[in-house]
Parts: C-alpha cells; sequence; structure tokens
C-alpha cells in the first residue's frame, strides 16, 4: 500500500476556521435579527475549510482546481435551491421564523445569499469523504441503468413522483427528495452530460455514497448551526414529526441523501457538458 501523503493546510482553509470562529458565536449570542447576515459568512468558513482538509488530503480540491468554477457553485446553488422552495410552497414542510420582518425584495436577497453556499458546502464535503480510505475499499454493488429502456423507466417513475406529490402533498411529501433526482439523472444521460446512472450502471456507488455522507455532514452542521439562529426555519413534517434532533424530525435526515444527488444532476444540467468537471470522481 502507498505511503498516505498529507499535504499542508492551504491559507484559505485557515480563513474558513477563523470566519466560523467568529460567525458561529456570533450566530448563537447576538439578541433579535442577525442570522440572514450572519448565515453566509458562517457558511463560507465551512466550505473553505472543507476544501481546505480535500486539498490536504488529495494535494487538489474545488478551489484550488478553478476558482472561477467554485465561485460559479454559489451562482448556480440559488436557483437550485428556489425550486424546493418552489415545491414547498405546495408541501408547506418547512417555514421561516422571522420572515414576516422583511420585506420581499430584502427577503429574496438575502434567502438567495443564504442559498448559494449550498453546493460549495456539500460538494467539498463530499470530495473530502470519498477521499477516505473507507470509501474507497467500497466493492462493487447492485448495477442499473445499463439499457436505454431502464433509464426510461427511472425517468418515467420520477415524472410519477412528481405528480404524486403535488396531487397528496400529505401523504407523499417525501417524494420532493427524490423525483427531481429521477426526472434529471436520465436527462443527464440523454445529453451526454455526467450522471450518477454513468456510475451505478457499472456496480460504482461510490461517488454516490461519497454524496450521501458528504450532505450528511452538512445536514448536521446545518440544523445544529439552525438551533439558536434567528431568523431560522423550524418543519412541520405529517406522520413522523418526533424524535427531533434539533429542529428537524430525526427520519427526515434520510432526506438529505437523495437531495445530495439533486444538486449533483442540477449542477451538470445547468454547466455546459465541457464545463461540468469542477465535481470529479468523488471515490477515483
Amino acid at each position: 500500500m502507498p505511503p498516505i501523503v498529507n499535504h499542508r493546510f492551504p491559507l484559505h482553509g485557515w480563513m474558513g476556521l477563523l470566519l466560523i470562529a467568529v460567525f458561529w458565536p456570533l450566530n448563537w449570542s447576538l439578541e433579535g435579527l442577525r442570522t440572514h447576515v450572519l448565515f453566509f459568512p458562517l457558511w463560507l468558513g465551512y466550505a473553505l475549510t472543507v476544501d481546505g482538509l480535500v486539498f490536504r488530503a488529495k494535494g487538489s480540491s474545488l478551489l484550488r482546481r478553478s476558482w472561477k468554477k467554485y465561485v460559479l457553485l454559489f451562482l448556480i446553488s440559488i436557483p437550485a435551491w428556489w425550486l424546493f422552495e418552489l415545491i414547498n410552497l405546495r408541501t408547506q414542510n418547512w417555514l421561516y421564523l422571522g420572515r414576516e420582518q422583511f420585506p420581499d425584495w430584502q427577503y429574496a436577497f438575502f434567502s438567495s445569499l443564504s442559498f448559494s453556499t449550498v453546493m460549495p458546502a456539500v460538494f467539498g464535503t463530499a470530495e473530502w469523504v470519498g477521499s477516505q480510505g473507507w470509501v474507497k475499499r467500497l466493492k462493487i454493488g447492485p448495477a442499473y441503468g445499463r439499457t436505454p429502456g431502464e433509464v426510461r423507466v427511472v425517468w418515467g417513475i420520477g415524472w410519477l413522483m412528481l405528480a404524486a406529490l403535488l396531487l397528496w402533498p400529505r401523504y407523499c411529501f417525501p417524494l420532493v427528495w427524490i423525483s427531481v433526482c429521477f426526472i434529471l439523472d436520465p436527462v443527464n444521460v440523454y445529453l451526454g452530460k455526467r450522471s450518477l446512472i454513468s456510475h451505478v450502471k457499472n456496480g460504482d456507488w461510490r461517488p454516490v455514497t461519497a454524496l450521501w455522507t458528504g450532505c450528511l455532514i452538512c445536514g448536521f452542521f446545518w440544523e445544529m448551526w439552525n438551533f439558536y439562529a434567528f431568523p431560522k426555519w423550524t418543519y412541520q413534517v405529517p406522520f413522523v414529526d418526533f424524535l427531533h434532533v434539533f429542529e428537524m424530525p430525526i427520519l427526515g435526515f434520510l432526506g438529505y441523501l437523495p437531495f445530495s444527488m439533486e444538486l449533483f444532476d442540477l449542477y451538470h444540467l445547468l454547466m455546459p457538458r465541457d464545463q461540468a468537471d469542477v465535481l470529479p470522481d468523488v471515490a477515483p
């Protein structure tokens, strides 16, 4: 086995740690409205920190490979998360305490600024997870999507799930976190863009596992830093509103798994095919 090479923790990683050290205590200790201006620097700190961890582990990272594409991740994150806010108008699974204290234009601006940190955080954490030995050692798993017919079945199921979600949101609300993936991943296959099916058709679930785990880690920090924040989000989820971890019902954390795949598919759909290499194989 080749020796493990740890690279020097980069300057931007230290800057990220500094941002967390400053804005985490402020977010939890200041009185009144504060999180609308503190959320972005706190999560920028997280994204820079985890990118630094990736560089230390691999000698390469999202930011170091291309700072322009790294900035673009922030921009693409905004419409990606607004899509889920649009669906939530129907499901009403989460709401924001303090929303009423902002005019619409301020709410849209600060929300978009906060939403911009989603993809850098999730993809950076997923790449760090993918650099770990336990992910690289995962064995081949079940394969799916080897034929165009199987891909079309996934696409059709995705549309059925979205329809059920919109028709019966009280009972089908969990489908918000998987229907978009089932619809978009086959579209990316058809367009010749990177897709998750391109991995799992060979039984390689390591990139998916890294995405799942990375998003769960982000989910823990999202929920923890939200707990003493204001404005903040809370949940009203039918049937599973018990055993809360922070504000989130414990079963709700399962939604972070397919959410990571939806982010992956949305990113690769929106980026030109020859430019969508910002997220390399997370478990090479």
